[in-house]
């Protein structure tokens, strides 16, 4: 694996304070950050929009990781690549053309991935593999921080990993610690979106790199 990328979940940060986490996190060596965009409908939860998105990358040097937990993606796609998008992930149980939403954000130089949940099987996904930048494994139900990381979505990575069409970066969510780093890594993932992780540990900063090291010394190289 020639690289592995951390990306903290602004979720679990500091509300009030979300341009100041941002910048703290760029300047601590974080590869992207990631941003959860809930709708109340396709999750039980409510986030942010594009508005937020923008300020934050007005405060920030690091890629955003936007990950669009909605119903209906494909009507304010437009507006979160607008607002500053660098990769930008919806789910496939979102939408039924997922291949007309991975043009419209590749068309716009934002990298395109495709999120499945826990209980949705690769095969949902194998057939437009070959024009994603990233797939993001969600190793818990989405909708909330602080839940227990599920191991038997390692199967799925594995899986997406012996595939020809497999995307070079395989991201997974939820439950991500010092102790899951590790099983993540050797299955094949390469972008680690860690949330109370980082932020809920003394120093933050020193977190985001103890789960890179974590995660390297996994590597299978």
């Amino acid at each position: 694996m020639d690289s592995l990328y951390i990306a903290p979940s602004l979720l679990a940060s500091d509300f009030a304070n979300l341009a100041g986490e941002a910048k703290k996190m760029s300047e601590g060596g974080a590869d992207l950050l990631h941003l959860d965009v809930m709708d109340g409908h396709f999750v039980p939860n409510l986030t942010f929009g594009p508005c937020v998105v923008q300020a934050i990358k007005k405060n920030t040097q690091v890629p955003l990781d936007v990950h669009l937990m909605i119903s209906q993606p494909e009507k304010y796609i437009d507006a979160f690549i607008e607002a500053g998008s660098d990769w930008l992930s919806f789910h496939i149980e979102a939408t039924k053309d997922a291949r007309t939403l991975i043009k419209r954000i590749k068309a716009a130089k934002v990298k395109a991935a495709i999120a499945i949940k826990p209980k949705t099987p690769i095969e949902e996904i194998k057939d437009i593999l070959g024009e994603l930048d990233m797939v993001l494994i969600m190793s818990v139900e989405p909708g909330f921080g602080g839940q227990k990381f599920m191991p038997e979505v390692l199967d799925k990575v594995r899986e997406l990993r012996k595939m020809p069409d497999c995307p070079k970066w395989i991201e997974i969510d939820g439950g991500i610690n010092m102790d899951t780093v590790g099983p993540a890594v050797e299955a094949g993932v390469n972008i680690l979106v860690a949330g109370s992780a980082i932020f809920a540990a003394d120093d933050p900063v020193g977190r985001v790199q103890e789960l890179r090291e974590r995660g390297r010394s996994c590597s299978k190289g």
